[in-house]
């Protein structure tokens, strides 16, 4: 309720006693009793009941409404806003805080809002809480919320926070995308996977090899053993895509040789590919023919190695092929600061491609989170952690069973890894679409094995089935349910936001639940714009103006300093530079693209 609403009420209850006051005093009954205010007394009530002896009058005082009497002389008084708030810390207002004990509220971790309820700031995020505070046994997120409450937003703001502080953001498959921009601004990596767009090969060792050779020794042996077998993992993931089933172990086995082989035979710092490969098995050396039980015979190592052929064959020249038949576009740097895998640039409808690149991308990231804490406990590198992002959980959930194993994997080892997750999806029925009975076993487990579980707006059937598992109360369902109502009929602003829009339930074990509301910077809202797709036509015609004048700028200015041509105000014959123009000088010379590689994008 409005502030102007609740005046309002308070008027109009004020008014209504003043007239039954008024009208008490006309009726000749003396002074007026405060509890006709709630309306007339019963019989029984007035005269003690039938029967019954009838009670001495009582000692009545005149009435006074609470803000004083209503009209012109009635001592009314007005309706006050509340104080402005300020918010310090107790040594920077220390002679201002009486009180000896806290609020409450956690304050470890990324500062993520205020408090519903207290105002009190609300801080936390799953590797601070699981590593400094010990509130959590897993350093792991789950959000469920409906689209469009925030939910990516929040995830954003724990992303940047947690860099702040030297943990390293992977988001290893950004669907939409969402954190693109935000690792650019953080100094990061984004590297982009799709048809014309990049590539990844599945069998580069990638930093895992690096590390093995920079290691060496038994370790390095060790970790080069890890690294075949990730290898080998990746390309069975591959082609359980493009079969539809998973590889018979004998096609394991032959294929594992193959590697082995490729391994041996490829000179050092090249990578085999694919084709190399299929090259191996066509040649079928003494190495591989000996898991086939050819017995000399090529009829017989022909009939085992051929439906493994046709397969990579259906992976080269299927709608994978471009992607990962060549070697590796970019690699993931070990020293970013950031990484992000940007795989929008694959069609809603192209499935097989986006699991085959959610897999790769996740066994390339993992990969190099292993090797930096490999080459931390060889003393050759400083220990970094680590936080993944998977957002919109659904999606890659129904691509591949494949990716199921991996997340579970992953929510049951992170603490092991030195490695933080946040999985973000919608509702908990998007694990009941999966195609096998285990793979919905397996991804029901991920909520329930999350250290934190973050709410937005749900609807109450939804949040009944949640409190299941998590333990919700009866006002905690209320609560979220009503975060997920659209705003009213008649609202008149052009961007009413939703009610439930920056407002989250933070449930940890069966602690009763957080309840804090997000209110997002300018540079957050610039960075994490999920619905870019709707910005109307004038601002993205501004923006195209924007470029295109800094494109046309810079192309001005290298020809200029090339000499083909005086740039406005220059004199080609001054003194400075007597062969060709001169160079402008002061803030009026344009600078070009920014670093980010546009104008305007915010840096950090």
């Amino acid at each position: 309720m409005s502030r102007r609403s609740e005046e309002r009420r308070a008027e109009r209850a004020d008014q209504l006693a003043e007239e039954r006051a008024r009208a008490a005093l006309a009726a000749g009954q003396g002074p007026y009793d405060p509890s006709w205010a709630a309306g007339p007394l019963r019989t029984e009530q007035r005269s003690g009941g039938a029967g019954s002896r009838k009670s001495p009058p009582r000692a009545r005082e005149p009435y006074i409404p609470p803000r004083g009497w209503y009209g012109v002389g009635g001592g009314r008084v007005g309706y006050l806003d509340p104080p402005t708030m300020w918010r310090a810390t107790t040594v920077q207002a220390c002679g201002m805080w009486p009180f000896a004990a806290g609020s409450g509220s956690p304050m470890t971790g990324v500062p993520l809002g205020q408090h519903l309820y207290t105002g009190a700031t609300v801080c936390g995020d799953p590797l601070n809480w699981f590593t400094r505070a010990r509130y959590i046994s897993n350093p792991s997120l789950f959000m469920l919320g409906m689209p469009g409450l925030g939910k990516s937003t929040l995830v954003n703001r724990m992303l940047i926070g947690l860099a702040s502080t030297g943990v390293v953001p992977l988001v290893l498959g950004d669907l939409k995308p969402d954190y693109a921009d935000t690792v650019r601004a953080l100094g990061g990596q984004v590297i982009s996977i799709g048809r014309g767009r990049g590539g990844i090969n599945v069998l580069d060792p990638g930093a895992m090899g690096a590390a093995a050779s920079r290691i060496g020794g038994e370790s390095g042996e060790v970790l080069k053993a890890e690294t075949h077998g990730r290898v080998l993992n990746m390309v069975a993931a591959l082609i359980t895509i493009v079969r539809g089933r998973p590889m018979d172990d004998h096609e394991q086995s032959v294929l594992s040789a193959v590697l082995h082989h490729l391994r041996e035979r490829t000179p050092a710092g090249r990578a085999p590919l694919l084709p190399d490969l299929l090259r191996v098995l066509v040649e079928g050396p003494d190495r591989v023919r000996a898991v086939t039980l050819d017995r000399g015979s090529d009829t017989r190592y022909r009939d085992a190695v051929d439906p493994l052929h046709r397969s990579l064959l259906g992976i080269l020249d299927g709608p994978l092929g471009d992607t990962f038949a060549s070697p590796t576009s970019t690699r993931i740097d070990p020293n970013s600061p950031a990484v992000c895998i940007d795989i929008s640039g694959i069609g809603e409808a192209d499935t097989q491609l986006t699991a085959a690149a959610m897999l790769a991308a996740w066994s390339d990231g993992l990969g190099t989170v292993a090797a930096s804490h490999a080459l931390a406990d060889a003393g050759l590198a400083p220990r970094r952690w680590f936080f993944t992002v998977l957002d919109e959980l659904w999606r890659p959930l129904r691509a591949a069973s494949g990716i199921v194993d991996r997340i579970d994997a992953l929510t049951r080892l992170n603490r092991s890894l030195g490695l933080g997750d946040a999985k973000i999806t919608h509702t908990l029925k998007d694990a009941e679409a999966l195609g096998t009975d285990s793979d919905r076993a397996k991804a029901r487990g991920f909520v329930e094995r999350a250290g934190m579980v973050v709410c937005a707006g749900l609807p109450k059937t939804e949040m009944e089935e949640l409190g299941k598992v998590v333990g919700l109360s009866r006002r905690e369902i209320d609560l979220v349910s009503s975060w997920s109502s659209p705003p009213g009929w008649g609202v008149s602003g052009e961007h009413e936001e939703p009610p439930g829009r920056g407002r989250f339930l933070i449930k940890v074990g069966g602690r009763p639940g957080i309840p804090i509301k997000v209110a997002i910077t300018d540079a957050e809202r610039r960075l994490h714009n999920t619905n870019l797709r709707w910005t109307p036509n004038e601002q993205v015609a501004g923006q195209a103006v924007e470029q295109a004048v800094a494109q046309v700028t810079a192309q001005v200015r290298q020809a200029a300093e090339a000499g083909a041509l005086p740039l406005l105000g220059d004199d080609p014959a001054g003194p400075s530079h007597p062969d060709g123009p001169s160079r402008p000088s002061g803030p009026s010379r344009p600078d070009g693209p920014s670093r980010l590689g546009g104008p305007g994008r915010w840096t950090a």
